[in-house]
């Protein structure tokens, strides 16, 4: 367990990737979802670990351990800022090889933000290079009908800070009872929203459409057909706008909003398993044909797809 202090003085609850069992194919750093915590993601860190990945989470500021007001962001690009720091705390760790998001819900809609921008003619401050993505249920629409617009936009300016509930049943997630059990009686878990997030994450799902056709960077989307939290539709449209060579994409038809959650676990986290393993080999395991030097070939090639560099280092 660590912590990170960002520049408005928030601290981030993080706990940072331990050493693979396996061999090592490089760092993943979880991105997690509204009004949830890091830590409720033990089965898929102990599969990616199972797989040789260094697995890092953290807690979003107002969310978890981590501090600030639930479920508010002080600025748009706060979260992004946030992540940006962490992704920065990873590469100076020194643990080598790719660095892959995976973010669920709110996590996936800001890791996919976070990568959207480096498509943009001058990227923001904060925008870092990473490896690859893989998006779980992202919230690319979060399904909002025309009166709930309405009704965020005079929110927006009348009171973007006033936290309210974020109008999502517990029931939604899983359809394993004993998922919703353990979520609602969580205590790190919370249901508060801010209109100044909710802002973000309509404007984020909008930004990230409109770079779908020039997708570069590698990515896994799975999502949930019944989800009753987001709309699946805009995972659809993601995935029917964006280069079919880059993104591949599953829709688990039946499964609810929390698909690394629900009784089909293990058949998603195959899923997650096959995908980064075709694309990333054990570091050292295979010798680069360009180089006659030990090397991630399947990486290299991503990333020359991708115009990343292979090191995975920060822009």
């Amino acid at each position: 367990m660590g912590t990170l202090h960002t520049a408005d003085g928030v601290t981030l609850d993080w706990t940072e990737g331990t050493t693979a069992p396996a061999g090592h194919r490089g760092q993943v750093l979880l991105v997690h979802g509204l009004g949830e915590h890091g830590g409720r993601y033990v089965e898929l860190t102990q599969w990616l670990r199972n797989d040789g990945w260094a697995v890092t989470a953290y807690d979003q500021r107002g969310h978890g351990r981590s501090s600030g007001r639930r479920g508010a962001i002080p600025t748009a690009t706060a979260l992004l800022e946030d992540l940006a720091q962490v992704v920065d705390a990873l590469r100076l760790s020194g643990s080598p090889g790719p660095l892959v998001l995976v973010g669920h819900s709110l996590g996936g809609l800001l890791a996919a933000r976070f990568v959207a921008e480096g498509l943009a003619a001058t990227p923001a401050p904060w925008w870092r290079q990473v490896d690859a993505l893989v998006l779980s249920s992202p919230a690319l629409d979060p399904g909002l009908g025309r009166l709930r617009k309405l009704a965020l936009a005079l929110m927006f300016r009348l009171a973007p800070d006033r936290a309210a509930g974020n109008g999502l049943n517990p029931a939604w997630i899983s359809r394993d009872p004993a998922v919703v059990r353990a979520y609602s009686a969580d205590p790190l878990v919370h249901n508060r929203i801010t209109a100044r997030l909710a802002r973000f994450v309509v404007d984020s799902g909008r930004q990230v459409q409109t770079k779908a056709a020039g997708w570069r960077v590698p990515t896994l989307l799975l999502y949930a057909g019944a989800d009753r939290c987001v709309a699946p539709a805009g995972s659809a449209a993601f995935a029917a706008a964006a280069p079919q060579a880059v993104v591949e994409a599953r829709r688990f038809v039946g499964l609810a909003h929390e698909i690394f959650h629900e009784p089909e676990q293990a058949e998603v986290l195959s899923s997650v398993s096959r995908w980064l393993k075709a694309h990333f080999a054990p570091i050292g395991a295979r010798v680069s044909p360009s180089s006659g030097m030990p090397g991630n070939s399947a990486a290299t090639a991503n990333s020359q797809r991708s115009g990343m560099p292979t090191s995975g280092a920060a822009a």
